[in-house]
């Protein structure tokens, strides 16, 4: 059983059975609708210039909660959907609108944000059930080129816009909202998710019952420090599939749950994949022994630059992106094995600075992967130490 069959199956109300992960992925996949003229937005206090202050002044809710069933009366339907799987966001969302479980959830405070020259791409919206509880919920990445950028910069800068946005999104709605708060995302919305719960002031922070975290990039190392961490310690629920890439990048203090996916590689990262069984994940003992391999391998490589290497090599290879003509981040993160000849020959039209920096960076990585290969390979024949009598 997947979210959809979950959605399709599950009859309790939240009264019955409480808030749980599952009710989680499938709100965060809802974030990924463009609610824009569906979903109420928040009502701000005047026109600002620059957007970083626009969620510090807003006032409150403009116009009635939207529910699910409002989504289906959309007039640009074909345009709604984001994400890398839109068709599955679609599904989502009419599983959500038929849905007997989340028939009393409204919908309010919709906030998005997309800005090319500051390389932000951000978008939240709320959920609540009656005056019991809500649940504050990111969208995770695009395949816009801006928002996958925004990703990168992620490595080398903190905090990076979106993240900021996130921080004062949460403490704005809080103010209107039910005391039991849930806050969630995937993706780089599970990212944002945790930024603004670890950001969010003492008096909402205490009413935080759950971060719910699926399968998010975590932070630049050094970002929070361990006393940041305890004041969240136990309320932050990490899910990541089994062969995790993106949930296991960067620096987090709270051990994954494993869940099992269907799909391999990549496709993983899609929470449709991802088995349910009664009104929980199925989890795993632990990561398969590829993606440890490769978290291994970008947390070694990723450890031989400073901030400014690194900034250099993330604009290097987006240099050699647009140079591609790429349209989307699709046809270069998800091109396979046409993706390498793809930047292999848009590096041919860029400066000779950023096609060496992207070059080094590259080779480096690729001598990391052959030395963990091969270490791998001989540590299978050496010889087990002898146990002391």
């Amino acid at each position: 059983m997947n979210v959809l069959d979950y959605l399709g199956t599950e009859f309790a109300s939240f009264e019955e059975k409480p808030f749980n992960p599952v009710d989680s992925a499938t709100l965060s996949q809802f974030c990924m609708v463009r609610a824009e003229g569906i979903v109420p937005p928040l009502r701000e206090r005047k026109t600002f210039g620059a957007f970083g202050t626009v969620v510090k002044n807003l006032l409150s809710l403009s116009g009635r909660p939207a529910r699910f069933t409002d989504a289906l009366r959309a007039e640009r339907y074909e345009h709604m959907f984001s994400g890398l799987i839109p068709g599955r966001v679609k599904e989502n969302m009419l599983a959500l609108a038929a849905s007997p479980r989340f028939r009393d959830v409204t919908v309010r405070d919709y906030l998005s944000l997309f800005d090319t020259e500051r390389q932000t791409q951000f978008a939240a919206m709320t959920f609540v059930y009656k005056k019991e509880f809500a649940y504050v919920g990111f969208r995770g990445t695009d395949t816009s080129i801006t928002g996958w950028r925004e990703n990168f910069n992620m490595a080398y800068t903190a905090p990076v816009p979106a993240q900021e946005q996130a921080a004062r999104y949460l403490e704005a709605v809080a103010q209107h909202l039910p005391r039991r708060l849930f806050v969630g995302g995937h993706s780089k919305g599970a990212n944002l998710a945790l930024y603004a719960a670890l950001n969010a002031p003492a008096a909402v922070q205490e009413r935080i019952e759950r971060v719910y975290t699926h399968d998010g990039p975590g932070f630049k190392a050094g970002a929070f420090s361990p006393d940041d961490w305890r004041k969240l310690d136990g309320r932050i629920h990490r899910t990541v599939p089994q062969d995790s890439i993106i949930g296991m990048l960067m620096e987090s203090h709270t051990p994954p749950r494993v869940v099992h996916s269907t799909e391999r590689g990549l496709m993983q990262h899609s929470p449709f994949s991802w088995e349910i069984d009664g009104d929980d994940f199925v989890y795993l003992d632990d990561l398969t022994d590829n993606a440890k391999f490769t978290d291994a391998l970008l947390t070694e490589w990723l450890a031989r630059y400073s901030d400014e290497e690194a900034a250099a090599i993330v604009d290097a290879l987006f240099k050699a992106i647009e140079a591609s003509g790429a349209q989307n981040a699709t046809d270069i993160f998800f091109g396979g094995s046409k993706t390498v000849t793809l930047l292999s020959e848009a590096a041919k039209n860029i400066d000779g600075t950023a096609r060496d920096t992207l070059v080094g960076a590259l080779g480096s990585l690729a001598e990391l992967a052959t030395h963990h290969v091969t270490q791998g390979i001989f540590g299978m024949f050496a010889p087990k130490p002898k146990e002391r009598s």
